[in-house]
């Protein structure tokens, strides 16, 4: 079996990712992101997952108004080598709209990745490449069990801070700290199949 650690990789850059999309090398129902120089393939999105990123961009935007703006499903250029879609991501107002690049990760104050099927990844791979280019605040809401793990204090091996909050509490941004978002809020509603 072919050891991974002992091959030396061909990590892609954003500039090359960009030229690949242009050129038509990816399908254009195909789900890749860039991370780390690795092109990988993004899970397709179920019905819990789904409703999570919806009732979590309505309950933002009704909280935030006009002090931010909300991505959902839209890119952010962490360095060089990595352009991740995340679900949901808060960024600073831009005059243009971000019509001449993606938002860095000064212009970013939160990003939540969903997890269903992906919980292991947003928390171990997409939270390191989150961590490495300072992204202060990260979330993962977990639907499945349903929680929110909150990462703070960024480092280069990740993020130094997780606290796991269950849905009956609730939580604030860290530049939004005057918000108060219940985390059931966020979550699918239970439903009750015997009814």
């Amino acid at each position: 079996m072919l050891n991974i650690n002992t091959i030396n990789l061909r990590l892609w850059t954003v500039e090359e990712y960009h030229q690949m999309a242009e050129a038509g090398i990816f399908d254009e129902d195909e789900r890749v992101e860039l991370l780390e120089g690795k092109i990988i393939y993004r899970d397709k999105v179920g019905i819990a997952h789904s409703c999570a990123v919806g009732r979590i961009n309505y309950l933002l935007q009704k909280l935030l108004q006009n002090r931010s703006l909300i991505s959902v499903k839209n890119p952010i250029q962490l360095d060089d080598y990595s352009e991740p879609e995340p679900d949901i991501t808060v960024v600073k107002i831009d005059l243009l709209d971000y019509a001449d690049h993606h938002p860095t990760p000064d212009e970013v104050y939160l990003v939540i990745e969903v997890a269903d099927t992906t919980f292991k990844k947003d928390c171990e791979t997409k939270g390191k490449a989150y961590a490495a280019a300072g992204i202060i605040n990260y979330w993962v809401l977990d639907v499945i069990n349903r929680q929110l793990h909150v990462f703070r204090e960024p480092s280069e091996n990740g993020y130094k801070s997780e606290v796991i909050l269950k849905e009956g509490n609730s939580i604030s941004p860290l530049k939004f700290s005057d918000l108060n978002i219940n985390i059931l809020e966020m979550l699918p509603p239970v439903i009750d199949i015997n009814k």
